[in-house]
């Protein structure tokens, strides 16, 4: 009778060693995914920013990886390039302003086209001639896959006089390198190797 009572304590030690080890293991999974999902926690929160509006109301915006919208940003530069460089008007203190802007985007190569067209005096026939210059840009064909980049851009020039409306195709090749983000620069990049492609006439329309 003692024997069997012995063994039945020994039975129950073990089961009791058994529910024991069971308990410590979940106890260590639970803390486990516990730590884990406050790490995960965490780290979504801190893809967010809090932005604070005139000190009243608390939006949220989400922050990404930068290099996402370097795509982007690339052919939003070269397009204000153009925007700049191109849109003129029979000013010359306007034509000042825009193209030292441009030279903010680009390097000594838009310099040197710009120095080319006023020796030739387009810009003064400009001014002479009463003439209004604009550019829309259709297309910014970016290489990303080799660097620095290389950017085909497609675009229309309006030229108004008035007489009247000329329309020209305006083609540019450049390559793009990474700068500094600046205020006169905010997609930092900067334009290098900057060439006129074509330039020609389309049609004409009487004013």
């Amino acid at each position: 009778m003692e024997f069997k009572t012995l063994r039945n304590i020994e039975s129950s030690f073990r089961q009791i060693r058994l529910f024991t080890f069971v308990f410590a293991v979940l106890c260590f999974g639970v803390v486990g995914v516990v730590v884990f999902k406050s790490y995960q926690f965490a780290e979504q929160q801190r893809q967010k920013i809090y932005v604070l509006d005139n000190g009243k109301s608390l939006m949220v915006a989400l922050s990404q990886d930068m290099s996402m919208n370097r795509p982007v940003e690339a052919r939003e530069h070269v397009r204000r390039f153009h925007e700049l460089f191109f849109t003129i008007a029979p000013d010359k203190n306007a034509i000042e302003s825009n193209v030292k802007r441009a030279f903010n985007l680009a390097d000594q190569s838009a310099f040197n086209y710009y120095k080319d067209l006023q020796e030739k005096g387009y810009y003064n026939r400009i001014i002479s001639g009463n003439i209004q210059q604009r550019v829309e840009v259709d297309s910014v064909v970016a290489n990303f896959d080799s660097y620095p980049y290389d950017v085909k851009t497609y675009a229309r020039q309006f030229i108004i006089r008035s007489s009247n409306l000329t329309i020209r195709n305006l083609v540019t090749n450049c390559s793009l390198v990474n700068s500094v983000r600046s205020d006169n620069n905010p997609q930092g990049f900067t334009i290098e190797k900057f060439n006129v492609l074509e330039n020609r006439d389309v049609e004409t329309f009487e004013r």
